[in-house]
């Protein structure tokens, strides 16, 4: 076991779910100063020593994003430089994920740039759910633990014993996660192929598997404009699928018009985790909010003690 001090740091991204965190560790979070100048500089001052501690940051990407990013940078400054021992980089829904290629010409690869920048900043580590594509743990040149938050969904879905479940990927990038869902649940697979003509814009063309008649969990890693989920549920009841259409997704980014498509489409229910702070105009009838606290506090409790996180993460 290490016997460096544990201490839990929160940005403010996402303060509830450092709480949350800190409070399955058995200690609270560390008071920090964090505030803006009047020419929207941040400041960021830890109130107690960290010299020697094991430090774990917790900043998530939100509707903010390039300000929870500039705030995460400059408390990786401040504590590096108060001589903290390790510096984590606690960010349940990476910021900049999906922008992980060039797709055309002239495109940027944004995740390797953040992932760059908090290095920079002087990160040693960052734990991150469901990371878009698995290559982007290639982009960090220190280490990082990509988490699948799998784990919470095949508890929730496994007590509500549904019968003749299918499990449904909104696209055929996600068909390996969904697969392994699926496995996890006992339940088929069916895939949504569709295209997309431009950002936030797609079109379903068909369905790949046997819907008709089961009850389908359309499986995904996050949830932005609701657009593709809502198409792929109208096209599973074309294909005969029952009316009781469950949505589940690591990250509920909720852009605008989500909310409002997710409160119209008839889902049975949207499962989602608490991976992003969601305002109470961004929660509706039908949500389901998973903690994915305890999660991480295993994850942060074997890392401090030098464990595996495999263990953490075992079914």
């Amino acid at each position: 076991m290490s016997k460096k001090l544990l201490k839990i740091f929160s940005g403010s991204s996402h303060p509830k779910l450092a709480a949350a965190i800190a409070k399955e560790l058995g200690i609270e979070v560390s008071p920090m100063e964090l505030k803006k100048f009047s020419c929207g500089e941040v400041y960021a001052k830890s109130e107690e020593t960290v010299r020697g501690a094991d430090v774990f940051v917790v900043q998530t990407a939100t509707e903010n994003v390039n300000e929870d990013l500039m705030e995460l940078f400059v408390i990786l400054d401040s504590l590096k430089r108060s001589f903290a021992w390790r510096l984590h980089v606690v960010m349940p829904h990476f910021a900049y994920a999906r922008q992980d290629r060039v797709a055309s010409p002239r495109e940027p690869i944004s995740a390797k740039l953040v992932a760059n920048l908090i290095s920079a900043a002087g990160a040693d580590h960052v734990i991150a759910l469901h990371l878009h594509s698995d290559q982007e743990q290639g982009f960090f040149d220190f280490p990082m633990d990509n988490v699948n938050a799998e784990k919470i969904f095949v508890e929730y879905f496994k007590s509500k014993k549904l019968k003749d479940l299918v499990v449904v990927s909104p696209d055929a990038g996600g068909a390996k996660d969904a697969k392994r869902f699926a496995n996890l649940i006992g339940a088929n697979l069916a895939i949504i192929h569709k295209q997309r003509p431009s950002h936030n814009i797609s079109e379903v063309t068909h369905v790949v598997g046997d819907v008709e008649g089961k009850t389908c969990v359309l499986y995904d890693d996050m949830i932005d404009t609701g657009g593709s989920v809502v198409a792929a549920a109208e096209a599973l009841r074309a294909k005969g699928a029952n009316d009781e259409i469950y949505l589940a997704a690591t990250h509920a980014v909720f852009s605008d018009p989500a909310v409002e498509r997710l409160s119209k489409a008839g889902f049975k229910e949207v499962v989602v985790t608490d991976s992003i702070s969601l305002s109470k105009e961004k929660q509706f009838k039908g949500l389901k909010v998973l903690s994915v606290a305890p999660l991480l506090a295993r994850i942060v409790k074997n890392v401090h003690e030098d464990e595996s996180v495999t263990k953490a993460i075992a079914y």
